[in-house]
């Protein structure tokens, strides 16, 4: 490929449209088998376009997008801007060719998508959450307005933000998030989401019976809720939570599959009695 001029050098503009399309289409045309890869060639394309001005070399250059890419959306969009730092030094003439950039890209897949899982789901989502629940409380729609605004702000202005970043920084970037530092940030902010997300199960989450045992006089004789909180408080709670990290964890239930078994088992709870939902006809 030929070298660039420096009036093909990248610009704002050519930058914030990349973003954007990164932004708008992480997840364009989702697949099982190629995940993120054609949203991030899209968000490829305006870089691409004003560094290699002959279509052949766009071309050549786009290839080295076609490769699997699957991560974070949110903390994902580093890679993004660290790649256009490296296809344009790439375009410049320096030693960096595709097969370099794919490395890169594979290298941080990993890395990023478990800080962004513990730091974006695990953790930031969580309070959004809690905030907008108790902002809900007696029905108001405060709740949900909030957590749209904070999201979508959050969300764009934060993704902007590191694609900068990453496009300042370049490879440079690559060495603190797979190095020993972005191991034990990984490992805080993992420790964080999870503190926090059992924080919001004990806040939110209530599972309790209505089973109850009564003589042949019609008295009740064991309240199973009463004897279970004498034990464990909360204890069917906890089950239904480690239930569902068992299911999804180590026999790889997908998330909606789990969500039906539960709905499942509470329609065979009410039908018996051990659940109520109480309501009334």
């Amino acid at each position: 490929m030929d070298k660039i001029n420096s009036h093909n050098q990248l610009d704002q503009k050519t930058l914030t449209k990349s973003f954007h399309r990164w932004f708008w289409g992480a997840l364009t045309c989702f697949s099982q088998e190629h995940m993120q890869t054609f949203g991030y060639m899209a968000s490829m394309l305006p870089i691409l376009r004003k560094l290699y001005p002959k279509h052949e070399d766009q071309v050549k250059a786009i290839k080295a997008y076609t490769a699997f890419f699957n991560t974070n959306p949110m903390l994902g969009t580093v890679i993004v801007g660290i790649t256009a730092s490296m296809e344009q030094a790439r375009a410049d003439g320096k030693e960096i060719d595709g097969e370099t950039i794919n490395d890169m890209r594979a290298g941080l897949m990993g890395p990023i998508a478990g800080i962004g899982d513990s730091l974006i789901d695990g953790t930031l989502i969580p309070i959004l959450l809690g905030i907008s629940l108790g902002m809900s409380s007696g029905g108001s729609p405060l709740g949900a307005i909030f957590y749209i605004i904070a999201w979508v702000l959050l969300a764009y202005f934060g993704q902007r933000f590191l694609y900068f970043r990453g496009y300042k920084f370049g490879d440079q970037a690559v060495s603190f998030l797979v190095g020993k530092q972005g191991a034990a940030v990984r490992h805080a902010i993992g420790t964080v989401g999870s503190m926090v997300v059992g924080g919001v199960l004990a806040s939110w989450v209530s599972v309790t019976t209505s089973l109850k045992l009564t003589g042949a006089n019609g008295k009740v004789f064991l309240n199973l809720q009463d004897k279970l909180d004498s034990i464990y408080p909360g204890l069917l709670t906890v089950a239904v939570t480690f239930f569902c990290w068992w299911l999804m964890t180590k026999k790889h239930v997908s998330a909606i599959w789990t969500m039906l078994i539960l709905v499942a088992v509470a329609l065979v709870g009410v039908l018996v009695g051990f659940f109520n939902p109480g309501l009334s006809y």
